[in-house]
């Protein structure tokens, strides 16, 4: 059997030409993938918003040096023992000013419920360092703090008593050379004063007159003079003084909120809920996973809370049941409520309190406030 024969020829056969609809196919998919490219690469100007870690204030942090610690401890008090869960919740963003998410991951965000795509300058300032965007948010988690264990010692019938405290100063601050870091402001021109508020009545009052300050500083007290200047706050032109104040408080006992790499005011609610659960017998919570969010005043004043959406979700991965919102977010909430998750409106922590002891007790859950279209009602749940 021969197996080449040198006088055969072997013609080719002939190549079949790719007809026009392929080959626009082709060309189709060339510029999409070159489109794809482009867009993976093109800066933009907004950053995904996504739910964040969780953390239950019944539980355990990680400390600065790596160890596990309770999340909330107490000296000079008897605490008792809890079970469930009282989370806060927290949100991430993905992106800065130095990287944007790529426009393919904003459309892939867009269509995800448990994000947000945000302009950048509603998340970062375009006048704001990102160290000075650090720094004002691990202050404002600190006063936190602050408010909540004076909101849940108040409530306990402790006798709390309010400090204002010199926390930093402004650029060009016109007290910079008059007040320090740590300065106890007891009263402007006579007036005791305890909150930010009532001291920038007064300073405005004086529409740029010197205010006299008497502080404590080193366990002593005195007295100074600083003159106001004009800034704008807002978009208002107001007198200031050019710091940035921390409601402080003197406490009765020792309460130690241990919690890392987190920042804002949102968590001052169940800060609050964790520590009088820490503080009374039994569980406030009836062993049951709750999550909620909200700030909060020394008060008991819950207040609104960015972000709320993709808290809502952060509670539903954490095997929450339920979700205690301020009534102010409710616009927020309604129609964005997770399959599964059972949602309150509270505007106070007395109104929270009331909502873990129906949860506890079995109550008539139906007849508690929550977020409908019309606005926090105390509707049948959500």
């Amino acid at each position: 059997m021969a197996l080449f024969d040198e006088n055969v020829t072997l013609t080719p056969a002939p190549r079949r030409r790719m007809s026009r609809s392929a080959l626009v196919g082709v060309w189709a998919l060339a510029v999409a993938m070159v489109v794809l490219l482009v867009l993976t690469f093109l800066p933009t100007a907004y950053v995904i918003q996504r739910p964040g870690p969780v953390y239950n204030t019944l539980g355990t942090a990680t400390s600065s040096d790596g160890k596990e610690v309770p999340l909330i401890s107490v000296d000079g008090a008897e605490s008792y023992p809890t079970a469930g869960a009282l989370d806060l919740l927290t949100v991430q963003v993905v992106g800065n000013r130095e990287r944007t998410p790529n426009w393919v991951e904003l459309a892939t965000a867009w269509f995800d419920p448990t994000k947000a795509v945000l302009p950048i300058d509603a998340v970062f300032p375009a006048d704001q360092t990102t160290e000075e965007r650090s720094a004002e948010s691990s202050a404002m988690m600190v006063d936190s703090q602050k408010e909540a264990t004076a909101a849940a010692l108040t409530e306990l019938g402790y006798d709390v008593v309010p400090q204002l405290t010199v926390h930093s100063f402004t650029k060009d601050s016109a007290a910079a050379d008059v007040l320090k870091e740590g300065d106890v402001i007891l009263a402007a021109d006579g007036t005791t004063v305890t909150s930010g508020d009532q001291l920038r009545d007064i300073i405005n009052a004086g529409e740029g007159a010197p205010v006299s300050l008497t502080i404590s500083r080193d366990g002593g007290a005195m007295n100074v003079s600083v003159t106001p200047r004009k800034g704008k706050v807002d978009g208002e032109t107001k007198w200031l003084l050019g710091i940035t104040l921390l409601n402080d408080f003197s406490f009765p006992i020792d309460v130690t909120i241990q919690l890392n790499n987190v920042g804002g005011p949102s968590a001052g609610m169940m800060f609050a809920l964790g520590i009088i659960d820490t503080l009374t017998p039994g569980e406030l919570n009836g062993g049951q996973n709750v999550a909620g969010t909200g700030t909060i005043s020394a008060d008991g004043t819950v207040g609104p809370i960015g972000g709320i959406q993709q808290k809502l979700w952060g509670a539903v991965g954490a095997g929450a049941d339920y979700f205690l919102a301020p009534a102010s977010n409710c616009d927020e909430v309604v129609g964005h409520v997770p399959p599964g998750l059972r949602v309150f409106s509270v505007e106070t922590l007395d109104d929270s309190l009331a909502v873990l002891s129906a949860i506890r007790d079995k109550g008539d859950l139906d007849a508690l406030p929550t977020c409908t279209a019309d606005g926090p009602t105390g509707a049948t749940g959500s």
